[in-house]
């Protein structure tokens, strides 16, 4: 097994593959839980619970911190529970960070890291609840998921992107590693996705396989990427036994477009009442259950009224303004600001019933920096895992702009807290927070921020000195990371 002394006085007595002693103290955003050894450095362990005594095989020294993963349990938590998959474990998949935990506590756990992030870089206290979507309970719920196969806290990954061999085997990634995993069946991955049978092909010449399913409709689709630089790897994917309804190949500079195969480059999505076109390389919330909880959640935060005002700053497919548009009626305006042409796409198209909402072509901080979009009274933003570009929060907080209410959506509790500090500095006020377990299994966790101002259209900004160090934020982000 190797060297057990947990008592090293600096990261440089660590070495990789050594076996330490130590006890998990509280969870790290990013899943892993910190163990704090007496006259030694911070030691964060993947596969462990808090409270736990384990023995931990050293896998990265940094010159600040040691990375580990435990192997041995000598004290198990209460909490603990054997992984459904054969995989989630030392040396196995990186997908999947809390398979060895009960629903509630990984819920629990994803609570304590919002309430830590909250308080190192807002400066906020505040209790937090994650909660569970459909089918997802885990306190002895084991409601059937879309295809009547699923259990609580699986299948309901809608989509799942399969890395490939040198030897053509689809598989995914070990954690923090390039290293494929041949997994045969994950056992997070949506029962359509599991059906395509992905990994039971060999993909000679690609080098990533994206399988998407669509909620609702049951339609799948299949996205190559051709390896090397040459034309004749993209062109000798074979499609043949391919059960998806569509099958897509990445094209064009840095594999950004995508040219159908076979059938189309969309699939029907269900959420808020209604189907939405959204094409197979756009973004969509993952889990069966995410767009619904979070559209009904944006509206609750926003309290949109007849005749107001909104803008759905990264709208993607045009989720949020497609129920903004019917709450404001046609004495109201929505615009949708959106940067990837396919899902502008989308938007449109989903946005067609009601004229009074636009979408607007462009990266968001650019759009707004021309000062192209009319006042408006509510913002909803679901950036992407980066958060908001600061132009954006300038943007929100000047005077003039008529911003008085804002539904924050995120999937980084660390860059939400972070945003939710510089708009703190402008005039915000964090009003509620809601926190759903989007990702069973995994540590990610999805968020939604309700801030106001009181008087949007007179508060001034910070004084030029007042802004917080955008280094020392971006330090701290990352720290909170291990």
């Amino acid at each position: 097994m190797g060297e057990c002394d947990p008592r090293m006085s600096n990261t440089h007595n660590y070495r990789t593959g050594q076996v330490v002693e130590v006890t998990a103290s509280d969870v790290a955003h990013g899943g892993w839980c910190v163990a704090r050894p007496e006259g030694g450095p911070v030691v964060f362990v993947r596969h462990a619970l808090p409270g736990e005594r384990v023995l931990a095989r050293v896998t990265e020294v940094t010159s600040r911190l040691v990375r580990a993963e435990a192997v041995v349990i000598r004290a198990a938590s209460p909490d603990r529970v054997e992984p459904p998959c054969p995989h989630a474990g030392p040396g196995g998949c990186g997908g999947c960070d809390w398979q060895h935990a009960a629903l509630p506590a990984q819920r629990a756990l994803k609570a304590a890291v919002i309430r830590q992030q909250l308080k190192r870089l807002a400066g906020i206290e505040r209790e937090v609840t994650v909660e569970p979507l459909p089918g997802d309970g885990g306190d002895g719920d084991d409601e059937a998921g879309p295809a009547g196969s699923r259990t609580a806290g699986l299948g309901w990954r809608t989509r799942v992107q399969f890395a490939v061999r040198g030897d053509g085997v689809a598989g995914l990634h070990a954690h923090r590693s390039h290293e494929v995993i041949d997994v045969g069946t994950c056992l997070i991955a949506h029962p359509v996705i599991t059906d395509l049978a992905i990994p039971r092909r060999h993909w000679p010449g690609v080098v990533l396989v994206e399988a998407v399913a669509g909620t609702g409709s049951g339609e799948s689709a299949v996205i190559v990427s051709p390896g090397g630089t040459g034309r004749s790897p993209a062109r000798s994917v074979s499609i043949e036994g391919v059960t998806a309804d569509s099958v897509l190949r990445r094209a064009g500079p840095r594999n950004r477009s995508l040219a159908p195969l076979r059938g189309r480059s969309y699939l029907s999505q269900r959420a808020a009442g209604r189907d939405w076109r959204v094409s197979a390389g756009a973004f969509w919330q993952v889990h069966p259950g995410a767009a619904d909880a979070l559209a009904d959640a944006v509206l609750a935060a926003l309290e949109p009224r007849p005749g107001d005002a909104a803008l759905d700053l990264y709208c993607g497919a045009g989720l949020f303004a497609g129920v903004l548009a019917p709450a404001v009626g046609p004495g109201g305006t929505v615009i949708g600001v959106e940067s990837d042409r396919a899902a502008i796409r989308d938007a449109r198209h989903n946005l067609r019933e009601w004229p009074w909402a636009q979408v607007r072509t462009g990266d968001v901080a650019g759009v707004l920096a021309r000062r192209a979009l009319p006042p408006a009274r509510l913002v909803v933003a679901d950036p992407p895992r980066a958060g908001l570009a600061r132009e954006v929060i300038d943007y929100l907080s000047r005077p003039g702009n008529g911003a008085g209410r804002l539904a924050y959506v995120s999937c980084d509790p660390a860059t939400l807290a972070r945003d939710i500090a510089l708009l703190a500095e402008r005039g915000w006020e964090l009003d509620g927070l809601r926190a759903f377990d989007a990702f069973p299994m995994t540590h990610h966790v999805e968020c939604l921020a309700a801030l106001s101002r009181a008087a949007p259209w007179t508060t001034p900004g910070p004084a030029a000195g007042q802004r917080p160090d955008s280094r020392e934020m971006t330090s701290a982000v990352m720290d909170s990371g291990a």
